[in-house]
């Protein structure tokens, strides 16, 4: 059985985030606001970079 939800994979200057989600991840090239208020682009969608886990991970790069 499939864990519940997804992960983001949130690029930033100065690193990356794992961020957890509910439900399915957002589709490839769709845009995706966070609390911050940026903006960023779904460049893909991959399994989870995490050892073990089942869940899809969104991978997303900031919008200019």
């Amino acid at each position: 059985m499939a864990a519940p939800g997804h992960l983001l994979f949130v690029s930033k200057p100065t690193g990356y985030e794992l961020r957890e989600r509910d439900g399915d991840p957002p589709e490839v090239g769709s845009t995706v606001e966070l609390d911050e208020g940026a903006s960023y682009w779904v460049s893909r969608v991959g399994p989870s970079p995490r050892p073990g886990d089942s869940r899809q991970c969104a991978y997303l790069q900031q919008t200019r």
